[in-house]
């Protein structure tokens, strides 16, 4: 539990400021820790993949400036779409939380199952290895701003998949910016055709960097980053804890009540670095 003194001082419009002080104790109830798993297998295009990274953590109270590291976990992810299929071991790098794999194999198109063990909880999910299309060209363009500020517009383009429904996790980072900013697309209005990310912002100068990312995934995961940027109220991406309220797709098969936060993919990513003009 945790106090917490909400001092309130009025000002009064006279020849003399007077201050008034209330001290108001607050009860906060603290839930029982949630586990959060980020589990992000990413394939960069062009290398081989083998190093892959999922990270454990557990919720904390509101107030917390640190986030609790969940250590001593076993944690795998199978390829089950082989005859036979083959598992590969996450290693915790110490007790940091982060869990390691130098060997990793990805296969387009299969699917791939996660499984945790956690103090006793087993934690397990299945999803599918999603295709990328490339980054195929960058186009820019500047327009003018408030107060004379430059604008620059910036659009990073790729070819749909015709033959099926697709959906795309963006990023965008600049190097002015604190964090990365993130969005999702799909091709409902688009299937078939060339489409385009777009970024704008006036806080970008002629030789700046920024960084663009492209990820094919599934519609599940759409969904679930869609729900996630607008709860947030934010497109700076995920927080290192989801809304109490949104459940992803790994399932506590120990207790299906104590469910963890976070959710399991793997994609393809594209990215190209570009410099301003």
């Amino acid at each position: 539990m945790k106090n917490i003194k909400l001092f309130i001082t009025l000002l009064i419009t006279s020849f003399t400021v007077i201050s008034c002080e209330d001290v108001v104790n607050v009860d906060l109830e603290n839930a029982a820790p949630k586990l959060v798993i980020d589990a992000s297998i990413k394939w960069e295009k062009e290398s081989k993949g083998n190093f892959q990274q999922i990270i454990l953590t557990t919720t904390t109270d509101y107030y917390s400036n640190t986030i609790p590291v969940a250590t001593g976990a076993v944690v795998t992810v199978t390829n089950v779409s082989l005859s036979t299929p083959v598992t590969y071991k996450f290693i915790e790098d110490e007790q940091t939380g982060e869990y390691n794999c130098n060997d990793f194999v990805p296969i387009i198109g299969n699917n791939y199952t996660l499984n945790i063990t956690y103090k006793g909880q087993n934690y397990t999910s299945t999803s599918t290895f999603m295709p990328t299309p490339d980054i195929l060209r960058i186009e820019q363009s500047i327009k003018p701003g408030i107060e004379g500020k430059d604008v620059y517009e910036i659009k990073y383009y790729f070819q749909d998949n015709g033959a099926e429904d697709n959906f795309y996790f963006i990023g965008v980072k600049n190097k002015n910016i604190a964090y990365a900013e993130y969005n999702v697309l799909t091709d409902e209005f688009s299937q078939g055709n060339e489409m385009f990310a777009f970024y704008r912002s006036d806080d970008i100068k002629k030789g700046d960097l920024i960084e663009f990312g492209l990820q094919g995934i599934t519609e599940k995961y759409s969904n679930y980053m869609t729900k996630l940027l607008n709860t947030t109220g934010t497109n700076n991406g995920p927080f290192a804890t989801a809304p109490a309220t949104l459940r992803g797709n790994i399932i506590n098969q120990t207790n299906s009540d104590d469910y963890p936060y976070g959710f399991f993919q793997l994609s393809e990513i594209d990215t190209k670095t570009y410099t301003i003009q």
